[in-house]
């Protein structure tokens, strides 16, 4: 029994770790409408994300861009050797996002940014397959970074950053594939973490090839996100001397990788401007997960993870097809830091193709908005998680995993 309650509140670990796991990369509307390329362009208060050493470049005194992305998301599983089959009902995630930068003297610029790189929300039907590792999970990190940028010369400039993180996450399982009360209800248990905060720091340099020809590289921080009160509720628990459950806290650190991103930017035939970036992010930080449990009934535990190090290669277009429009495409692979064997309905992704468009109308001099649209092809895997553990026997939980996502976005800049 001690095993079973291990596995139940291991959910905490698994949570946190979709946040890390599921990168969301939705940081602005006209980045995204590039295939989130950004290093190297100078557009507006983006750069607070994507590379603030551009900052100094902006032609206005002051910056700001908000914006936001409604996700619509779907994950289909199917057994075709069992028969069982599920179907997600995901809410709609709201990722934004709100920079402002800030010119102080031709050479110094700071600035500010809000934005959520890491969240998802994804809900399977009760008592599915596999309810014993996930029934539904609601998650979200939020970026707070502040930034200033200098300007050594018309050619080169760089900056630094102090970032800090506010996570939160709820999920809920049942304890195993069988455990009912008297009345046969599944047990399950439900665990959240709020306000699990770190800092880290990001630095990032421009440089200006020519006129046209722009290089970029920014650098974010290993991030570790620790909590040791987070709460675990159980409901369903059969009223016996082998069933022990009671609500306890549990003590768990996960990190969020370090990343890198290089690209450049080559404007052509004046109205023309092409984006390259390629990010590396350091997911083999996740070799296991240690948690700690204040109940001394329920045992200390690793849990293998063994995520490797991806990288994600995007490719943007852009057209100034007037005075007031600027049309937008790209197009970038996303690689899964995910090994066989250890795929859960958890963080249910693969490697991905995603698909960008989006356009800029000049309201006047000041005011402009930006549209977006993404649409995310996971490739169909056939993958199995293989460390569940019921009554000291492993008991893999595999099958086909279908998913995608839309996204549309919109947003405003204004400058002064």
């Amino acid at each position: 029994m001690k095993k079973i309650l291990f596995l139940a509140v291991f959910t905490l670990a698994s949570a946190v770790m979709y946040a890390g796991g599921f990168r969301v990369n939705l940081q602005g509307n006209k980045s995204l409408a590039m295939g989130h390329t950004g290093v190297a362009v100078v557009n507006n208060a983006e750069l607070v994300f994507h590379n603030p050493a551009g900052l100094v470049f902006l032609e206005n005194r002051l910056s700001i861009a908000a914006g936001g992305f409604p996700v619509f998301s779907n994950v289909a599983y199917q057994n075709t050797t069992t028969g069982e089959s599920a179907e997600t009902d995901s809410g709609v995630g709201t990722p934004f996002y709100i920079y402002a930068s800030y010119q102080a003297t031709d050479w110094l610029a700071f600035g500010l940014g809000v934005y959520t790189p890491y969240g998802s929300e994804v809900t399977y039907p009760d008592d599915w397959a596999g309810s014993h590792l996930v029934n539904n999970i609601d998650l979200a990190a939020i970026y707070f970074q502040a930034s200033a940028a200098i300007k050594v010369n018309k050619f080169f400039s760089f900056s630094a950053g102090f970032i800090f993180v506010n996570g939160n996450v709820s999920l809920n399982r049942n304890l195993s594939r069988t455990l009912t009360d008297l009345e046969g209800n599944r047990s399950e248990v439900t665990v959240d973490a709020s306000g699990v905060n770190d800092t880290g720091w990001t630095v990032s340099a421009l440089f200006n090839v020519t006129d046209n020809f722009r290089l970029g590289a920014t650098y974010r921080s290993l991030i570790r996100l620790e909590t040791d009160d987070a709460t675990a509720d159980f409901e369903n628990i059969p009223n016996s001397p082998a069933t022990p459950f009671e609500d306890t806290t549990a003590s768990a650190e996960v990190p969020l990788p370090a990343e890198i991103t290089v690209g450049l930017s080559y404007e052509f035939y004046d109205k023309w401007l092409f984006a390259f970036d390629l990010q590396t992010t350091y997911w083999s930080e996740f070799e296991n997960l240690d948690i700690d449990f204040a109940d001394p009934l329920i045992p200390d535990s690793v849990n293998p993870r063994n995520y490797e190090t991806a990288s994600t290669y995007r490719f943007g277009l852009q057209y100034e097809a007037s005075e007031r429009f600027t049309l937008r495409g790209g197009y970038y692979y996303d690689e899964s830091p995910i090994q066989a064997g250890f795929f859960s309905p958890e963080t249910p992704r693969n490697d991905s193709n995603n698909y960008t468009a989006g356009l800029t109308f000049d309201v006047n001099d000041r005011l402009q908005i930006d549209a977006s649209f993404l649409y995310v092809q996971f490739d169909e895997v056939d993958a199995s998680f293989d460390f569940f553990e019921e009554n000291g026997v492993l008991v893999p939980f595999g099958g086909t995993y279908k998913s995608n996502a839309f996204v549309p976005g919109l947003g405003v800049t204004y400058k002064l």
